[in-house]
């Protein structure tokens, strides 16, 4: 069952957006979990493990920004970032159908729309659109992660990968390609370290990959087209077996 929301819910999500929160949270805890795209065992801990602990990114990104979550899934974490924060546009990009069947109707249950919805892999979107943030969270290893969302990437924007413990480590064994596909040295950062000294909360770490020189980045621009099938608010009607 679904526990109550913590009191830090307040700390991380603007005050409006708590009923979508919590909407939100329903909805992993009962459709999610029926359909698979939550472990049963992970619904007592939905709030710290997975809300909250994605909520936190949302103060990584910047105003208004463009961002594309890789292999959403479930919508984490794509979906609380654009319940988090409204001025954003999110293209969630996951390329199973079962999953972006759940994520199109989420979004139209939860009348976001500041959210795409596009089935496919992230290489079957390079050339037709970058973003000023990238995000992925328990995707893969950080070397085949820049390999798929680098080119997605802005000349001046940056990948944001939710990583754990072994952030450095990732970063080390990934420091060749990242160097080979132009990127700056990765930053390892630290999120939500002040809720954290409070007792509320439990950090996250996220690595950043930027472009060493944005001037020399050739990406299409903001505001082209994204792939055919792509598509927010209502879901399909209509619904093939994955």
């Amino acid at each position: 069952m679904l526990s109550a929301p913590p009191a830090v819910l307040a700390e991380v999500f603007p005050a409006d957006r708590i009923d979508l929160v919590l909407a939100y949270a329903e909805l992993l805890a009962t459709d999610g979990v029926v359909r698979g795209l939550i472990g049963p065992r992970e619904t007592p801990r939905l709030w710290e493990r997975h809300l909250i602990n994605c909520g936190l990114l949302a103060a990584a990104l910047p105003a208004d920004a463009t961002v594309a979550d890789v292999g959403s899934g479930a919508g984490l974490p794509g979906l609380v970032l654009a319940i988090a924060r409204p001025d954003v546009r999110v293209t969630l990009i996951e390329p199973l159908l079962r999953r972006t069947t759940f994520l199109e109707e989420a979004v139209a249950r939860l009348r976001l729309d500041n959210v795409t919805v596009v089935r496919g892999r992230a290489d079957a979107v390079h050339g037709l659109a970058s973003y000023d943030v990238v995000t992925a969270r328990a995707v893969t290893a950080l070397d085949q992660l820049a390999t798929w969302c680098m080119p997605l990437v802005a000349p001046t924007g940056a990948l944001l990968a939710m990583k754990g413990s072994s952030a450095a480590e990732e970063v080390a064994a990934a420091e060749e390609t990242c160097r080979r596909l132009g990127c700056a040295p990765a930053v390892i950062e630290e999120l939500g370290t002040e809720l954290a000294a409070e007792g509320a909360v439990e950090p996250i770490r996220i690595v950043r990959l930027s472009w060493a020189d944005p001037t020399r980045v050739s990406l299409p621009l903001r505001g082209q087209r994204v792939p055919r099938g792509s598509r927010g608010g209502k879901p399909r009607r209509k619904r093939r077996k994955s």
